[in-house]
């Protein structure tokens, strides 16, 4: 496995170059040209389980869709999703047990695919500087965070690599949609927490939903056949790539949505495992 520099201003070679140029299959399953095969059904039951969901898939056709394609053409069902800078800046046990669940919905794929699972951790250095952390500890934490994302097979990159990647594929006019009334009110809530960057949390939160606006369709370019993973709900499906089916997970176990960079360090001795999948 390549090592991935995060934080840096240079867009990364691996994985994001390497999943976009997978050749005229990425454009068939974007036009539909891919049937879907007979085991898809099984390969999105293996880790669609309330043992990891904490609501139902955005849209279950799109995931089958993924899983076809991925068994098509024999390579590994690609995830993706956002990790977060909180007040701490060292990895904890929280960091550890949420990768260690992703691992077991890996492991769960690879029980139905032979080629497993190709899971890919995006760091938002770009909310991370929004939010007013330093630049150098946030380079440290997600350090930390993508060689315990590598002890487990995942691939990781930043935020901010891949949007200035994708500069000339992205339509920058819609960073000026307005959100609507529920979304903005639920940004501002999680402002008025975490929000450090000087101004309102009003405006804050308007500057995170322009900066998603922009930022959601440089990861769907860059992963055009994955499927993004995210700890929060669908009431802020506006923010995550439009045309990627979207599953709603757990953070660290069964019953528990908190992210883990929001969650208190914990003695190691005393972190709970994840729970195995019924």
């Amino acid at each position: 496995m390549s090592d991935v520099t995060v934080g840096t201003a240079t867009p990364p070679r691996d994985p994001v170059l390497r999943l976009v140029d997978r050749g005229p299959g990425a454009a068939k399953l974007k036009r539909g040209g891919l049937k879907e095969r007979p085991g898809a059904d099984a390969l999105v039951q293996s880790f669609n389980s309330w043992a990891f969901k904490r609501e139902q898939p955005d849209n279950l056709e799109m995931l089958k869709r993924a899983a076809g394609a991925a068994i098509e053409r024999d390579l590994p069902l690609a995830f993706v999703l956002y990790w977060g800078r909180g007040p701490r800046a060292e990895v904890a046990a929280p960091e550890r047990q949420c990768l260690d669940f992703l691992a077991a919905l890996a492991h769960r794929v690879r029980s139905q695919h032979r080629p497993g699972a190709d899971m890919t951790i995006i760091c938002t250095d770009t909310h991370a500087e929004l939010n007013g952390h330093s630049p150098v500890s946030t380079r440290r934490y997600f350090a930390e965070v993508q060689q315990e994302a590598a002890k487990r097979g995942f691939r990781a990159c930043a935020l901010s690599d891949l949007v200035a990647w994708a500069e000339d594929r992205v339509d920058v006019k819609r960073a000026l949609e307005r959100p609507s009334p529920e979304i903005l009110r639920g940004l501002m809530a999680s402002a008025a927490k975490w929000y450090g960057g000087g101004r309102s949390p009003d405006e804050g939160a308007r500057l995170y939903y322009r900066a998603n606006m922009i930022e959601k369709q440089a990861v769907e370019a860059a992963f055009p056949d994955a499927i993004f993973v995210t700890f929060n709900g669908s009431d802020l499906r506006p923010l995550f790539p439009d045309r990627m089916p979207v599953f709603y997970m757990y953070s660290v176990r069964r019953g528990v949505a908190v992210k883990p960079w929001f969650m208190p360090a914990e003695p190691e001795t005393a972190a709970r495992q994840p729970e195995r999948a019924p």
